[in-house]
């Protein structure tokens, strides 16, 4: 479903990924893990071909993304949802013309049609009836799941999905780790998790990539995740700090140039 090779990004002169190799399988939950700053974010927004590698492939669904036009990108794109770290629903809209929204934007349904499928949709993440409400009338988990169903409302065949039980309790992210599971058996989608919460993701993975600082330090299963030997995987695992070396000559440099920013400024 997804292929990357030797992926490597920059944010200006900031290289943020270095080299990074992983595949996402047909029906499979990939999880992708790693600290604050290793990269999460910037590798999804390339998985969803929202940014250009500095150089490596990915191949989506078997296209090349950096070779594909504004008008096959476009329809590679609605193969895909998205449920976003926070839901994103608009709150002018009520949660059955959110889910409706991509709908309208990409299909030329008629508007009985559109409101079945959002009903559908909605009765698949457990908010049957709740179409008519709006956003500021939902708890945070019912936005989250109001979320996933405008992801799915197309039937893609990548779902992915971005820290999908931040700021949830451990209840009501559970319940969501089980919403995931059971999108990915109604409805055959490979679904990609970025997410930092380490229950859920043993909960939900079939396979594990761990990132830190931009490269991949491991990808495999659960079991072959908790029995890893590298000590920096153990470290992230049981949430211990490391220390990094400091180079004296390289922390003057970033004190001066700060000291000489400054001034500028003054």
């Amino acid at each position: 479903m997804i292929e990357v090779k030797n992926l490597v990004a920059h944010y200006g002169s900031r290289l943020i990924l270095k080299g990074v190799s992983l595949s996402v399988r047909e029906g499979e939950i990939l999880v992708i893990m790693g600290g604050s700053g290793s990269g999460k974010s910037t590798l999804l927004r390339h998985l969803m071909a929202l940014e250009t590698p500095t150089s490596g492939t990915i191949r989506v669904l078997g296209q090349d993304v950096a070779r594909l036009g504004m008008r096959q990108l476009l329809a590679l794109r609605r193969k895909m949802g998205v449920a976003f770290q926070g839901g994103a629903l608009f709150s002018s809209m009520t949660v059955g013309d959110n889910i409706m929204l991509p709908l309208r934007e990409h299909t030329s349904l008629d508007q009985k049609t559109m409101e079945i499928m959002a009903r559908l949709k909605l009765e698949v993440v457990g908010l049957a009836g709740f179409e008519d409400l709006m956003p500021a009338e939902l708890s945070g988990g019912m936005i989250k799941r109001a979320a996933f169903a405008r992801a799915v409302v197309m039937d893609p065949r990548i779902l992915f999905c971005d820290e999908p039980s931040a700021g949830l309790d451990p209840v009501v992210s559970s319940a969501l780790d089980d919403l995931i599971l059971k999108l990915r058996d109604a409805m055959d989608m490979a679904i990609v998790v970025v997410t930092h919460e380490l229950e859920s993701a043993f909960k939900i993975a079939d396979r594990i990539a761990v990132l830190d600082h931009g490269e991949i330090l491991f990808t495999g299963t659960v079991a072959e995740l908790r029995g890893h030997p590298s000590e920096r995987i153990q470290n992230l695992l049981n949430r211990r700090m490391e220390d990094e070396p400091i180079d004296p000559d390289e922390y003057l440099r970033r004190l001066m140039g700060e000291q000489k920013d400054r001034g500028a400024a003054a």
